[in-house]
């Protein structure tokens, strides 16, 4: 009596590779948060985003001798930058842009810009989803409204 010996895997053992597998790709996944991963790279960009502005805006109130840019004025109220003659209302996110137009800054700031930074998931260049703020000492706050994983980004000088 002779027994062939049989090249090949049996069916339980191709299901216990297959469970491994799937079980390590699963935490693999979860350790990664890919969504998370994701939120912040917006938030990062947001944060980038007001940088730019920010920077832009005083290196034109340095080159026109202590200037505030067109559009923008000394106590000027929470409003949202973009190009829209029409309603720019944001009341999320830590934002109270109330104003009925926006701030266009596209024409100010296009030496300093090649173009005005818009919020990754909600932006646009008529509303982009950035609010700007002067107040009675001159100090400009830049504010992104759609933060993702923080509780507010803003920015001041």
């Amino acid at each position: 009596m002779s027994l062939k010996k049989q090249k090949g895997f049996t069916l339980i053992e191709l299901l216990v590779v297959i469970v491994i597998l799937i079980a390590l790709s699963v935490i693999i996944f979860v350790a990664l948060n890919p969504l998370k991963r994701t939120r912040d790279a917006r938030d990062r960009r947001r944060a980038l985003d007001i940088e730019n502005i920010l920077t832009a805006v005083h290196q034109d109130i340095i080159d026109s001798k202590g200037h505030l840019p067109n559009g923008l004025s000394t106590s000027m109220p929470e409003t949202q930058i973009g190009t829209s003659t029409g309603s720019c209302e944001i009341s999320s996110g830590g934002c109270a842009a109330t104003p009925s137009a926006c701030v266009n800054l596209s024409t100010s700031l296009e030496e300093y810009l090649k173009s005005i930074p818009e919020d990754p998931n909600y932006g646009s260049a008529n509303r982009t989803g950035y609010t700007i703020e002067v107040n009675k000492y001159n100090i400009v706050t830049v504010r992104a409204c759609y933060v993702e994983n923080l509780t507010s980004l803003s920015q001041s000088r």
